[in-house]
């Protein structure tokens, strides 16, 4: 057989304004012209795009005339591009389908699971199988066997065969716990050399059946989570023997991201955490970046989450993009057990009961004589509250302040 060479890449999705910006959208344009560049650069004899080329079933006008016009600079440069859709660029039923497509019919690509054997070969050099992506396990396991019952897959002895697909399979190296997986490793088929997947975009590589599985990963951050995410595609080397050797090439053009998330604010009162949030935004702050400060700890008993000034730190950065705060502070709250056990236990007063619930209240953030104190001042403000006695709430609080 020839040596070739190909490119393999995938969740490109273009076309999300993430965070609701313009920018952002356009962030994910940057990258896949990048691709294109790289890919035209390390002239390859094919392209292969691992699904989630698209955010959304249905992009805008304006990502898909910027997606046409990178389409025309790879089929100028006389470079195929394969496509298998993912579970973000096709739509849930069969009416509305997939925008790739009219793309197919452009001759801007090649979707493979709607040709006849869903295949595409290139002579003396390789056989390229692509399915379809069906959204969860269930759809999954009833759909793909009849698929591939009617286009059965059909390695070539003497080429390289690359199996093309979007989904996580069932294999505990390979799936993220937050993800369901779709395949079992049984669905897929034996005989090639090259299993080409996307839709984790935290890029993993081993061995599979026959030969290797490779997750092209992702070419920007979908979320901040993805940040630490080294950014790129494979430029897959074949030699006559059949030996496959993919190669990351690195982009430089995605956005940075700045996760501050090593800060654990238990125990801190709402003020503090707003304090110490503001000024490491202020401390990270660098142009164009995406910061996200996250906050996470379980607040003091008396602290609640709505009482974080959000929106002082999100204005904290000066030269950055964007602030966005992701709060994952718990509230704590006196336990089940405890209230049942002075509200349900022997027969006390209501105004005893309320003062043990406030005692337990406080106890969590000050010591027991501060406790009581607190708990007292909180039972003397119930009275004058409900029968509106604003002078004598004025004279509590002034008492409780001293």
């Amino acid at each position: 057989m020839k040596p070739f060479t190909f490119v393999h890449a995938s969740d490109l999705h273009l076309g999300y304004a993430q965070y609701g910006l313009e920018a952002r959208r356009q962030d994910f344009d940057n990258a896949f012209s990048e691709v294109v560049d790289r890919t035209i650069e390390l002239k390859p004899d094919f392209m292969i795009i691992a699904g989630d080329l698209f955010h959304q079933a249905r992009p805008s006008n304006h990502t898909l005339e910027n997606t046409i016009r990178s389409f025309k600079r790879l089929r100028d440069a006389g470079i195929p591009v394969l496509t298998v859709d993912g579970s973000h660029d096709s739509a849930p039923n069969t009416i509305t389908s997939t925008i790739l497509y009219p793309l197919d019919s452009a001759g801007l690509i090649y979707h493979l699971p709607r040709h006849r054997g869903a295949c595409w070969s290139l002579p003396d050099c390789c056989y390229v199988y692509g399915i379809p992506n069906y959204h969860n396990r269930h759809k999954t396991e009833e759909a793909l066997p009849k698929f591939m019952e009617e286009n059965p897959p059909t390695p070539k002895q003497g080429v390289a065969n690359i199996f093309v697909f979007h989904g996580a399979v069932d294999l505990p190296d390979i799936k993220p716990p937050y993800i369901e997986a779709e395949l079992s490793p049984a669905m897929l088929p034996s005989g090639f050399c090259y299993y080409a997947a996307g839709h984790i975009h935290d890029r993993q590589q081993g061995y599979f059946k026959d030969g290797i599985l490779v997750y092209g990963g992702c070419t920007e951050s979908v979320g901040y989570d993805e940040a630490k995410i080294t950014k790129g595609f494979f430029h897959v080397q074949v030699d006559e023997k059949g030996q496959v050797t993919p190669e990351l090439i690195e982009l430089t053009s995605p956005r940075r991201f700045i996760v501050l998330d090593e800060v654990d604010y238990s125990g801190m009162a709402s003020a503090k955490i707003t304090d110490q949030a503001v000024q490491l935004v202020k401390d990270a702050d660098e142009p164009d970046a995406i910061i996200i400060p996250v906050l996470k700890g379980i607040l003091p008993s008396e602290a609640s989450r709505t009482e974080v000034d959000v929106p002082r730190i999100r204005a904290a950065a000066q030269k950055a993009l964007l602030v966005h705060p992701i709060i994952q502070l718990k509230e704590t709250a006196v336990s089940d057990e405890v209230v049942r056990s002075i509200f349900e236990g022997e027969f006390k007063d209501l105004k005893t009961k309320a003062y043990e619930y406030f005692v337990q209240i406080f106890a969590d953030r000050y010591g027991k004589e501060e406790a009581e104190k607190l708990a007292q001042g909180a039972l003397n403000l119930l009275s004058p509250l409900v029968h509106k006695q604003d002078e004598k709430v004025k004279q509590e609080i002034e008492a409780l302040s001293k």
